[in-house]
């Protein structure tokens, strides 16, 4: 009696499995984010991913207006996350929105030669020009991503902030409001904050039609939740350079750290004894 060889683990081990199951499971998946339907879920799921980062960095952010010691303390923490996993997160997030934009970008260009079918077919007037907006407005929130990282995080724009210190924790606080005392730069983050609500609006709207949780009935709540959350998160990012260049902040901090110029050069934090 002849011994029966399994055809998927039998002489072939681990190379018959990679055959037989992962080379056509890797090809269905590579067909499925080349078609249409898996672009529009990419877009969403990218899309889902970047809204949680928008929040909790929101969130984080309005602790400014919880006073020195509690924003710089967040940094110091944010700072010392295990593994460099500020940085992974700064990559990974970067990464997301790249391939949001790149698949978005696609999709536009299909819709376009598609002349229209779909929901693209039966959406408003009001709609295509919201989505004719999507990629420009994404193009230069990630322009603005680009600018605020080279300004607050690698200091390449203000070199002068990583020397500020206030005792052991980097001061967060100084360098927000003298980052945003420039009306050029608080102009620029306004701007794209809006451009992000817009966005948001939209996107946030289209992405459970996308997963196939949008009806007819819930349509109408769906777009005004949206629109709502959209603007709340432009208001709690645009509240910081609104209240540093109305005044409302720590004076008393930033005389004590004797705040340079933002353009201009750091001059030590020091403290007259009288």
């Amino acid at each position: 009696m002849s011994a029966r060889t399994p055809p998927v683990f039998g002489a072939c081990g681990s190379s018959g499995w990679r055959t037989h199951f992962e080379k056509p499971l890797v090809n269905r998946c590579c067909s499925f984010f080349r078609s249409s339907v898996g672009k529009k879920l990419l877009v969403a799921i990218t899309g889902l991913m970047l809204i949680g980062f928008v929040v909790v960095h929101m969130i984080g952010n309005l602790q400014f207006f919880a006073g020195p010691h509690v924003i710089n303390e967040y940094g110091t923490k944010l700072k010392h996350l295990p593994f460099g996993g500020l940085w992974v997160l700064r990559i990974g997030l970067l990464g997301v929105a790249l391939l949001h934009i790149f698949t978005t970008l696609m999709l536009v260009k299909e819709n376009r030669a598609a002349k229209g079918q779909g929901y693209v077919k039966k959406a408003s007037v009001q709609a295509k020009v919201a989505t004719r907006l999507m990629a420009l407005s994404g193009i230069i929130l990630l322009s603005y991503i680009v600018f605020h990282l080279l300004h607050f995080t690698t200091h390449t724009i203000s070199p002068q902030f990583a020397g500020w210190k206030n005792g052991e924790d980097h001061d967060v606080y100084r360098m927000i409001v003298a980052g945003f005392r420039n009306v050029g730069i608080s102009i620029f983050y306004i701007v794209a904050m809006v451009l992000l609500a817009m966005h948001l609006s939209h996107g946030a709207a289209s992405l459970f039609q996308t997963l196939g949780l949008r009806t007819k009935k819930m349509a109408c709540c769906l777009g005004l939740c949206a629109q709502v959350f959209a603007w709340v998160i432009c208001a709690g990012y645009v509240s910081i350079p609104v209240a540093v260049m109305a005044g409302f902040y720590d004076k008393k901090h930033m005389k004590d750290a004797s705040e340079p110029s933002c353009c201009g050069t750091a001059a030590p934090a020091t403290k007259e004894a009288k």
